[in-house]
């Protein structure tokens, strides 16, 4: 049995799913309320790299954050894109789902079963 992390938002639906079939799998769940906890700088930059995206990447570009700190500046670099997750964790891209050393994020859902092949 596996120990998987989940970045997990309650009021997203996608994420409630993600979770759902996460339990059905059985392995032992680290569910991290990503809004009311963030992760610090250090820890998304590591989430970074096991997903393999840039800050950019990861951002929720629709969000009113986004646009209100005109986050698509290209002259913006990796660090003050991460520092903006940090301090707007509603910028994050969710659910991000974690197992064996692989990061995924689990849009649509279903990916996450990606994990178990």
């Amino acid at each position: 049995m596996s120990r998987v992390s989940i970045y997990h938002n309650p009021r997203c639906s996608k994420s409630r799913q993600a979770l759902a079939l996460l339990e059905q799998q059985g392995d032992e769940l680290d569910v991290i309320k990503y809004i009311d906890t963030p992760p610090d700088s250090a820890t998304l930059s590591a989430l970074l790299q096991q997903l393999g995206l840039s800050a950019r990447e990861l951002m929720r570009k629709g969000e009113d954050v986004y646009k209100e700190l005109q986050l698509d500046d290209p002259d913006l670099s990796e660090a003050e894109l991460v520092q903006a997750m940090v301090d707007y964790p509603r910028l994050i891209e969710r659910p991000i789902v974690i197992r064996d050393g692989k990061a995924i994020i689990a849009r649509p859902p279903e990916r996450v079963l990606e994990l178990y092949a």
